[in-house]
Protein backbone atom coordinates (compact mmCIF):
# COMPACT_ATOMS: atom_id res chain seq x y z
CA UNK A 1 0.00 0.00 0.00
CA UNK A 2 1.24 3.30 -1.07
CA UNK A 3 2.02 6.12 1.63
CA UNK A 4 -0.78 8.30 2.15
CA UNK A 5 -3.43 5.91 0.99
CA UNK A 6 -6.40 4.29 1.93
CA UNK A 7 -6.81 0.57 3.14
CA UNK A 8 -8.95 -0.33 0.42
CA UNK A 9 -8.92 -0.11 -3.46
CA UNK A 10 -9.52 4.10 -3.79
CA UNK A 11 -10.84 3.09 -7.05
CA UNK A 12 -13.65 0.65 -5.23
CA UNK A 13 -13.80 3.10 -2.99
CA UNK A 14 -14.83 6.08 -4.94
CA UNK A 15 -17.34 3.89 -6.90
CA UNK A 16 -18.88 3.50 -3.60
CA UNK A 17 -18.94 6.78 -2.49
CA UNK A 18 -21.03 7.25 -5.68
CA UNK A 19 -23.18 4.68 -4.93
CA UNK A 20 -24.77 6.06 -1.95
CA UNK A 21 -25.69 9.03 -4.27
CA UNK A 22 -22.20 11.17 -4.20
CA UNK A 23 -21.14 13.21 -7.21
CA UNK A 24 -18.32 14.91 -8.34
CA UNK A 25 -19.37 18.39 -7.37
CA UNK A 26 -18.01 20.70 -4.33
CA UNK A 27 -20.32 22.64 -2.00
CA UNK A 28 -23.62 20.98 -2.89
CA UNK A 29 -25.97 21.00 -0.06
CA UNK A 30 -28.50 18.27 0.78
CA UNK A 31 -26.04 15.63 -0.70
CA UNK A 32 -24.60 12.78 1.14
CA UNK A 33 -21.29 14.11 3.38
CA UNK A 34 -19.18 11.03 2.73
CA UNK A 35 -19.24 7.10 1.61
CA UNK A 36 -21.55 4.98 3.26
CA UNK A 37 -19.05 2.83 5.27
CA UNK A 38 -17.55 6.19 7.20
CA UNK A 39 -20.45 7.44 8.47
CA UNK A 40 -19.28 6.88 12.41
CA UNK A 41 -16.55 9.10 11.39
CA UNK A 42 -16.74 13.00 12.54
CA UNK A 43 -15.36 16.27 11.06
CA UNK A 44 -14.52 17.68 13.72
CA UNK A 45 -12.87 17.06 17.82
CA UNK A 46 -15.47 18.14 19.83
CA UNK A 47 -17.64 15.32 19.50
CA UNK A 48 -15.55 12.49 19.56
CA UNK A 49 -12.56 10.96 21.54
CA UNK A 50 -9.48 12.99 20.70
CA UNK A 51 -5.98 11.75 21.52
CA UNK A 52 -3.73 14.03 23.73
CA UNK A 53 -0.40 12.57 23.02
CA UNK A 54 2.06 9.67 21.04
CA UNK A 55 4.16 7.70 23.31
CA UNK A 56 7.05 5.84 21.94
CA UNK A 57 8.82 3.08 24.02
CA UNK A 58 12.01 0.65 23.84
CA UNK A 59 10.90 0.56 20.04
CA UNK A 60 13.20 -0.55 17.39
CA UNK A 61 12.68 -0.95 13.47
CA UNK A 62 14.56 -3.88 11.05
CA UNK A 63 14.13 -3.64 7.25
CA UNK A 64 14.97 -7.39 6.87
CA UNK A 65 18.14 -8.07 8.11
CA UNK A 66 18.94 -4.63 8.94
CA UNK A 67 18.35 -2.61 12.25
CA UNK A 68 17.30 1.03 11.76
CA UNK A 69 17.15 1.94 14.77
CA UNK A 70 16.57 0.38 18.25
CA UNK A 71 15.80 1.43 22.12
CA UNK A 72 14.09 4.68 20.57
CA UNK A 73 12.11 6.40 23.64
CA UNK A 74 10.00 9.38 22.99
CA UNK A 75 6.74 11.13 23.66
CA UNK A 76 4.72 13.97 21.83
CA UNK A 77 2.09 16.07 23.51
CA UNK A 78 -1.00 18.36 22.33
CA UNK A 79 0.03 21.02 21.00
CA UNK A 80 3.61 20.00 19.92
CA UNK A 81 5.92 19.59 17.08
CA UNK A 82 8.55 17.07 16.56
CA UNK A 83 11.12 17.48 13.32
CA UNK A 84 11.97 13.93 12.68
CA UNK A 85 16.17 14.35 11.28
CA UNK A 86 18.60 11.82 10.80
CA UNK A 87 20.69 10.77 7.38
CA UNK A 88 18.77 9.09 4.17
CA UNK A 89 18.03 5.80 5.61
CA UNK A 90 17.85 6.72 8.86
CA UNK A 91 14.57 5.32 9.67
CA UNK A 92 12.30 8.34 9.40
CA UNK A 93 9.97 7.42 6.88
CA UNK A 94 9.54 3.90 8.58
CA UNK A 95 9.26 5.56 12.57
CA UNK A 96 5.83 6.91 10.61
CA UNK A 97 4.59 4.04 8.93
CA UNK A 98 5.23 2.13 12.30
CA UNK A 99 3.27 5.03 14.13
CA UNK A 100 0.88 4.34 11.80
CA UNK A 101 0.29 1.02 11.77
CA UNK A 102 1.90 0.28 8.54
CA UNK A 103 4.84 -1.58 9.68
CA UNK A 104 5.56 -4.04 12.49
CA UNK A 105 8.01 -2.87 15.32
CA UNK A 106 10.77 -5.73 15.70
CA UNK A 107 10.86 -4.34 19.77
CA UNK A 108 8.89 -1.58 22.14
CA UNK A 109 5.18 -0.20 22.31
CA UNK A 110 3.54 2.77 20.43
CA UNK A 111 0.75 4.26 22.59
CA UNK A 112 -1.91 6.65 21.56
CA UNK A 113 -2.57 8.76 25.11
CA UNK A 114 -6.37 8.54 25.44
CA UNK A 115 -7.05 5.97 23.08
CA UNK A 116 -7.43 2.24 24.30
CA UNK A 117 -7.35 0.79 21.11
CA UNK A 118 -4.80 1.79 19.42
CA UNK A 119 -6.20 0.06 15.84
CA UNK A 120 -8.86 3.02 16.05
CA UNK A 121 -6.81 5.88 17.27
CA UNK A 122 -5.12 5.39 13.62
CA UNK A 123 -8.60 5.13 11.75
CA UNK A 124 -9.77 7.81 13.80
CA UNK A 125 -7.14 10.23 14.57
CA UNK A 126 -4.21 10.21 12.45
CA UNK A 127 -3.41 11.39 9.22
CA UNK A 128 -0.04 10.10 7.49
CA UNK A 129 1.10 12.28 4.66
CA UNK A 130 3.70 10.14 2.54
CA UNK A 131 6.44 11.00 0.53
CA UNK A 132 4.49 9.91 -2.70
CA UNK A 133 1.02 11.74 -2.37
CA UNK A 134 -0.95 8.77 -3.52
CA UNK A 135 -3.17 10.67 -6.03
CA UNK A 136 -5.23 9.09 -8.68
CA UNK A 137 -3.55 10.54 -12.20
CA UNK A 138 -6.66 10.35 -13.85
CA UNK A 139 -9.15 11.86 -11.62
CA UNK A 140 -9.69 15.86 -11.28
CA UNK A 141 -8.35 17.77 -8.30
CA UNK A 142 -12.05 18.27 -7.68
CA UNK A 143 -12.79 14.28 -7.64
CA UNK A 144 -10.32 13.39 -6.17
CA UNK A 145 -10.11 16.30 -2.93
CA UNK A 146 -13.68 14.96 -2.80
CA UNK A 147 -12.72 11.80 -2.53
CA UNK A 148 -9.86 12.16 -0.03
CA UNK A 149 -12.01 14.26 2.51
CA UNK A 150 -15.23 12.42 2.08
CA UNK A 151 -13.31 9.08 2.91
CA UNK A 152 -11.29 10.76 5.55
CA UNK A 153 -14.49 11.95 7.43
CA UNK A 154 -15.09 15.17 5.77
CA UNK A 155 -17.81 17.08 4.27
CA UNK A 156 -18.23 18.90 0.85
CA UNK A 157 -17.91 22.47 2.75
CA UNK A 158 -14.78 21.29 4.82
CA UNK A 159 -13.65 20.01 1.58
CA UNK A 160 -14.51 23.59 -0.38
CA UNK A 161 -12.70 25.28 3.01
CA UNK A 162 -9.49 23.54 2.58
CA UNK A 163 -9.66 24.11 -1.22
CA UNK A 164 -9.64 27.60 -0.73
CA UNK A 165 -7.18 27.74 2.06
CA UNK A 166 -4.49 25.64 -0.23
CA UNK A 167 -5.31 28.40 -3.23
CA UNK A 168 -6.64 25.21 -4.93
CA UNK A 169 -9.91 26.64 -6.70
CA UNK A 170 -8.63 27.10 -10.62
CA UNK A 171 -7.05 23.58 -10.26
CA UNK A 172 -9.86 21.63 -9.57
CA UNK A 173 -10.83 21.06 -13.14
CA UNK A 174 -8.19 19.50 -14.08
CA UNK A 175 -6.96 16.00 -13.78
CA UNK A 176 -4.42 15.29 -11.30
CA UNK A 177 -1.36 14.36 -13.65
CA UNK A 178 -1.53 17.56 -14.97
CA UNK A 179 -0.41 19.15 -11.68
CA UNK A 180 3.11 20.33 -11.13
CA UNK A 181 4.85 18.22 -7.77
CA UNK A 182 4.30 21.37 -5.58
CA UNK A 183 0.41 21.78 -6.77
CA UNK A 184 0.31 18.20 -6.05
CA UNK A 185 1.61 18.33 -2.64
CA UNK A 186 -1.30 20.86 -2.10
CA UNK A 187 -3.88 18.62 -3.15
CA UNK A 188 -2.69 16.31 -0.41
CA UNK A 189 -2.27 18.45 2.37
CA UNK A 190 -5.97 19.59 2.03
CA UNK A 191 -7.12 16.68 3.31
CA UNK A 192 -5.63 17.41 6.40
CA UNK A 193 -7.80 19.95 6.47
CA UNK A 194 -10.57 18.85 5.37
CA UNK A 195 -10.91 15.88 7.65
CA UNK A 196 -9.51 17.07 11.01
CA UNK A 197 -7.55 14.94 12.93
CA UNK A 198 -5.36 15.40 16.17
CA UNK A 199 -2.01 13.76 14.98
CA UNK A 200 -0.36 14.54 11.84
CA UNK A 201 2.33 12.34 10.75
CA UNK A 202 4.43 14.08 7.59
CA UNK A 203 6.82 12.44 5.43
CA UNK A 204 9.26 15.62 4.04
CA UNK A 205 6.35 17.82 3.44
CA UNK A 206 7.96 20.85 2.46
CA UNK A 207 10.13 19.03 -0.37
CA UNK A 208 8.15 19.79 -3.29
CA UNK A 209 6.76 23.47 -2.32
CA UNK A 210 7.94 26.90 -3.15
CA UNK A 211 9.00 29.22 -0.74
CA UNK A 212 6.20 30.74 -0.77
CA UNK A 213 3.57 27.72 0.18
CA UNK A 214 6.81 26.73 2.54
CA UNK A 215 5.75 29.81 4.51
CA UNK A 216 1.89 29.26 3.94
CA UNK A 217 2.26 25.63 5.24
CA UNK A 218 3.93 26.99 8.05
CA UNK A 219 1.15 29.16 9.15
CA UNK A 220 -1.39 25.82 8.53
CA UNK A 221 0.77 23.88 10.52
CA UNK A 222 0.90 26.39 13.59
CA UNK A 223 -3.01 26.50 13.51
CA UNK A 224 -2.78 23.00 13.66
CA UNK A 225 -0.73 23.00 16.48
CA UNK A 226 -2.09 26.10 18.49
CA UNK A 227 -5.57 23.92 19.07
CA UNK A 228 -4.21 21.25 20.24
CA UNK A 229 -2.85 18.98 17.46
CA UNK A 230 0.36 17.60 17.09
CA UNK A 231 2.86 17.09 14.42
CA UNK A 232 5.53 14.50 13.75
CA UNK A 233 7.52 14.94 10.66
CA UNK A 234 10.18 13.99 8.60
CA UNK A 235 12.40 16.71 6.95
CA UNK A 236 15.56 17.40 5.65
CA UNK A 237 14.79 21.06 5.78
CA UNK A 238 14.08 22.68 8.85
CA UNK A 239 10.34 22.89 9.98
CA UNK A 240 8.65 26.29 9.32
CA UNK A 241 7.15 26.43 12.95
CA UNK A 242 8.88 25.78 16.49
CA UNK A 243 9.49 22.13 16.89
CA UNK A 244 11.22 20.00 18.82
CA UNK A 245 14.15 17.88 17.27
CA UNK A 246 14.63 14.30 17.21
CA UNK A 247 17.42 12.93 15.65
CA UNK A 248 17.90 9.20 14.31
CA UNK A 249 20.94 7.16 13.98
CA UNK A 250 22.72 9.98 16.07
Amino acid sequence: MAEGTHSVPPGAAYIRARACGADRRLHTPGRLARPCGRRGLFAGWGTRRVISGLEIDDLAIRRGERTLFEGLNFSLAAGEAVALTGRNGAGKTSLLRAVAGLLRPAAGEIRFTGAPDAAEARAREVHLLGHLDGLKGGRTAREELRFQSLWAGGDEASAGEAAARLDLGRLLDLEVRKLSAGQRRRLALARLLAAPRPLWLLDEPLSPLDAVWRVRLGAIMADHVAGGGMILAAVHDPLPIPARALELGA
